[in-house]
């Protein structure tokens, strides 16, 4: 964005439509949104307010710090890391460059597990693997009181992450935290198991601001299919009678796994109709 008139010159309006335009041209597919909520961060405004303020002029202390974290996005860094949260499921979660940034595609993961546990009744005891930001655990503990949710995690600093959001959210006495790998730290008897693991090929081109996430929690090795095939090997030995897996993955990859000791699986689309979740059940 350049630097133009001073700063009291440029209306917030003003300010918003360049800094887009300059997302734009930087390969933003959402620049306008990106503006207004780093706009919104920046003034530490509610983003509504913006736009009760279109005409308001701006200091150049103010433009000054605008334009740094517009640059930031401009090389590729998500929003969520540079304002430190993200909406997910109406829940707002801290997030930072060590976990995934929550993506509103997992919404299907949890709503199937909502969905799925309403159905059973009674408490009912939900895994979610490779918990990341815990921001599939918290949503599913907070919009099903009825569950009890371990969630594992291998990476220290990723834990520490959903740690803090689980306390955020008021959760500590119905999500129990665990450091290891997949399924290993996590009790028997669960009635469902979510993962949203690695599943991208190392190999497949994104843009800068999936590459700029970790690639631990992106790609996956056997073109993406080795850890949620781990988990799908691994779960019938921890699932209740009954029970059943939901993994999120990409439709190429469904022919990677073995299913067969499950009785039966569905493929589940988002809202964009891409196959997002497959459900396998004992």
């Amino acid at each position: 964005m350049s630097a133009g008139p001073p700063g009291s010159e440029l209306t917030l309006l003003q300010v918003l439509r360049r800094a887009a335009g300059y997302l734009h041209a930087h390969g933003s597919s959402s620049a306008r949104l990106d503006a207004e909520l780093l706009l919104a961060h920046s003034l530490q405004l509610r983003r509504l307010d913006l736009y009760l303020q279109f005409e308001r002029r701006l200091e150049e202390t103010e433009l000054a710090g605008y334009r740094l974290l517009i640059a930031r996005r401009g090389r590729g860094e998500p929003v969520a890391y540079i304002v430190g949260r993200k909406e997910f499921m109406n829940l707002d979660f801290e997030v930072s460059p060590s976990v995934l940034v929550p993506n509103p595609d997992t919404e299907t993961l949890v709503h199937l597990a909502i969905e799925r546990g309403r159905g059973l009744g009674g408490p009912v005891r939900v895994a979610d693997v490779g918990t990341g930001s815990g921001c599939v655990a918290v949503a599913i503990a907070h919009y099903l009181p009825e569950a009890l949710v371990w969630a594992s995690e291998l990476d220290e600093a990723a834990l520490a992450v959903a740690a803090a959001n689980v306390r955020r959210h008021g959760l500590e006495a119905r999500i129990e935290l665990r450091p290891g790998d997949l399924l290993d730290p996590l009790p028997d008897d669960l009635q469902i198991i979510c993962a949203n693991l690695p599943y991208l090929n190392p190999t497949a081109e994104l843009p800068p601001e999936v590459l700029a996430q970790p690639r631990g929690a992106l790609f996956a090795a056997d073109a993406g299919a080795e850890l949620v095939g781990r988990l799908l090997a691994a779960a019938p030995a921890k699932l209740a009678s009954g029970g059943l897996v939901l993994a999120e993955i990409s439709a190429d990859l469904v022919d990677s796994f073995d299913l067969t000791p499950y009785s039966g699986h569905r493929l589940h689309r988002d809202l964009s109709g891409q196959v997002r979740v497959l459900e396998a059940w004992l």
